[in-house]
C-alpha cells in the first residue's frame, strides 16, 4: 500500500512521536468506547473471551460469565444463532458486569434482536447478513455500539458506502478485520503465497476505502495461525497506522500447544508496544484464555494485580511432593488479592537462597517445611501444615 496515507493531522503528529520513540505505539492509538470500557490511547490493554455455552440457556451462560468475570476477564462474546438466543442477551446482561458483544453471522433481525436486547457491541459480517438495506437496517439499531465488519466480504463499494454513511452519522466504530485464511487471490499472487505484508496491505486497503468515504473511528484485526507471520504483520502495521488493534493468535490449538503459540506470538507483539486487546484462542475451558492472557500481561508488565507464583524444578534433593505442592499453591492464590510473588522451593538447603526475591515463600524438606520472607527463614512447621501456614499469611498479609 504504497499509496496509503492518514488524513488527520493529528495522526502525523502521531506518527511523528512515534519516529522519535517518544512512547509505545499503543500509547498513541485513537480511543474507542465499548460499554463501560475503553481501548486506545495508552489506555491497558484489556481481556476478551467467548462464552460456549448455549446463549439461549440464561442461567448456564450467566454462571460461565461470572466465572469468566472473577478470572479476569473483561469483555465476553456470545453467539446468537436464533432469535430465542438474541431475547436471551437482554436476561444476561442484567446479571453480569461487563460489555456484551453479540456475535451474529447470517440473520441480520437478529443484530437488531440483540441490540434491543442490550448488547454492548455487535459483531457482524455484512457479507452474510445480505442486502444493503437489511446491513443499513442493522447499523440504524445499532447506534452507539461498535460494529466489526470485513469490507471485502461485503462486496461492491456501495455497499461498503452504506454502512460507512450511517456508521459515520451515528459515530460507530467499524472493526476492520482481516485474517491469513481469507487473504485476497491477487494479494496471494502478488507475495507468492500467504505473507505478512499481504496481511498489511489487504487491512491498509479496506481502511484507507472507508477513509475515502471520510470516516476514521476504525479499530483493525489482522491475524493468523503462524506465530512469526502475525508478529511480523503487527510490526509492519504498527509503524503505518495508529488505529487500536485487537491482537491474537487466531486458532492457536488445544490448551498445550494453544499457549505456547499465545504466549510466543502475543509475547512478541506486546512487548515492542503493539496492541489494545488481546484473546487467546484456545480450544477449551474459556476460563483457561483469561488466565493465560492475564499471566502473559503480567509477565509483561502491562497488568497489576494477582499473586504471581514461581517454582523450582525437581532434583534428587527434593524429599516432598513438590509438584503437587507447587499446584495446590497457584490454585490456593487465584482468589487472594494481592500483587505479590510467592515462590514454592524443594529444599530447604537452598531454598532460602533461591527464594529471596520472592516476597514470600516455603520450602520443604523431609517431614518438615519453612516459611521464608525475602530470603529469611520466618519459623519451621510440619510438611502437612505448610500449606495451610501460607495460606494464613497471605490472607493476613496487610493486617
Amino acid at each position: 500500500m504504497e499509496s496509503y496515507q492518514m488524513h488527520k493531522k493529528d495522526d502525523l503528529c502521531r506518527r511523528e512521536k512515534k519516529k522519535e520513540g517518544a512512547a509505545m505505539y499503543r500509547e498513541h492509538t485513537k480511543t474507542i468506547k465499548i460499554g463501560n470500557q475503553v481501548i486506545g490511547g495508552g489506555h491497558p490493554v484489556l481481556i476478551q473471551s467467548m462464552t460456549n455455552t448455549k446463549t439461549e440457556d440464561v442461567a448456564a451462560t450467566v454462571a460461565q460469565i461470572l466465572t469468566l468475570e472473577k478470572a479476569g476477564c473483561q469483555i465476553i462474546r456470545c453467539a446468537v444463532p436464533t432469535m430465542e438466543a438474541a431475547r436471551a442477551l437482554g436476561e444476561i446482561k442484567k446479571q453480569i458486569h461487563i460489555p456484551l458483544v453479540a456475535d451474529i453471522h447470517f440473520d441480520y433481525k437478529m443484530a437488531i434482536a440483540a441490540i434491543e436486547n442490550g448488547a454492548d457491541k455487535i459483531r457482524i459480517n455484512p457479507g452474510n447478513i445480505g442486502a444493503k438495506e437489511r446491513v443499513q437496517a442493522v447499523v440504524d439499531k445499532a447506534k452507539e455500539y461498535k460494529i466489526r465488519i470485513n469490507p471485502g466480504n461485503i462486496g461492491s463499494r456501495e455497499r461498503i458506502q452504506a454502512v460507512v454513511d450511517v456508521a459515520k452519522e451515528r459515530q460507530i466504530p467499524i472493526r476492520v478485520g482481516v485474517n491469513s485464511g481469507s487473504l485476497e487471490k491477487e494479494l496471494v499472487e502478488k507475495y507468492h503465497g500467504v505473507t505478512a505484508e499481504g496481511l498489511v496491505e489487504s487491512a491498509l486497503d479496506k481502511v484507507k476505502i472507508i477513509e475515502d468515504m471520510g470516516y476514521d473511528q476504525l479499530v483493525i484485526s489482522i491475524k493468523s495461525s503462524d506465530v512469526l507471520m502475525c508478529a511480523k504483520a503487527h510490526e509492519l502495521i504498527a509503524q503505518k497506522t495508529d488505529y487500536p488493534l485487537h491482537v491474537g493468535i487466531t486458532e492457536a490449538g488445544t490448551l498445550f500447544s494453544g499457549n505456547i503459540k499465545s504466549a510466543v506470538g502475543l509475547g512478541i507483539i506486546l512487548y515492542q508496544g503493539i496492541g489494545d486487546t488481546i484473546r487467546v484462542s484456545l480450544t477449551g475451558d474459556p476460563s483457561e484464555e483469561v488466565k493465560s492472557a492475564k499471566r502473559i500481561l503480567k509477565t509483561l508488565g502491562l497488568r497489576n494485580g494477582g499473586i504471581e507464583v514461581v517454582s523450582c524444578p525437581t532434583c534428587g534433593r527434593t524429599q516432598i511432593d513438590l509438584i503437587g505442592l507447587a499446584n495446590k499453591v497457584e490454585d490456593m492464590v487465584q482468589d487472594i488479592p494481592l500483587d505479590i510473588k510467592v515462590a514454592v522451593m524443594g529444599c530447604v538447603v537452598n531454598g532460602p537462597g533461591e527464594a529471596k526475591e520472592a516476597d514470600i515463600g516455603i520450602a520443604g524438606g523431609k517431614g518438615v517445611g519453612l516459611l521464608i520472607k525475602k530470603g529469611e527463614i520466618i519459623k519451621k512447621v510440619p510438611e502437612d501444615q505448610l500449606l495451610e501456614t501460607l495460606r494464613d499469611e497471605l490472607l493476613h498479609w496487610n493486617a
